[in-house]
């Protein structure tokens, strides 16, 4: 019975702390919009936001390279030669691979 009497006292003296202490547990770890989960969230958000960043300028880029083949017929020529080795009948097409050193 002293035991229950002391820890009774114990409460007593410290229930503000006690309080604080078990609410702030319960809003950082256990609750459904805990501190814990708003960081996870926020991380991802800003994965998604370069996600988004990075998508945009790879459309910015496809839409100026249509926009240049729309216009330059030259551009059209350039992309044949390039990237599907096409070539004018008297032309000959010679490719150079450079080779990786596998280390």
């Amino acid at each position: 019975m002293d035991k229950l009497l002391s820890i009774w006292n114990f409460i007593r003296r410290h229930k503000y702390s006690i309080t604080t202490l078990v609410f702030a547990i319960i809003i950082g770890f256990l609750d459904e919009n805990s501190m814990v989960r708003r960081i996870g969230y926020a991380r991802e958000i800003n994965r998604l936001q370069e996600e988004i960043n990075g998508y945009r300028s790879e459309y910015e880029e496809s839409t100026k390279r249509l926009n240049e083949l729309t216009t330059k017929p030259e551009a059209i020529e350039k992309i044949a030669r390039e990237k599907y080795l096409m070539k004018k009948p008297n032309e000959d097409i010679y490719v150079f691979e450079e080779e990786e050193d596998k280390k």
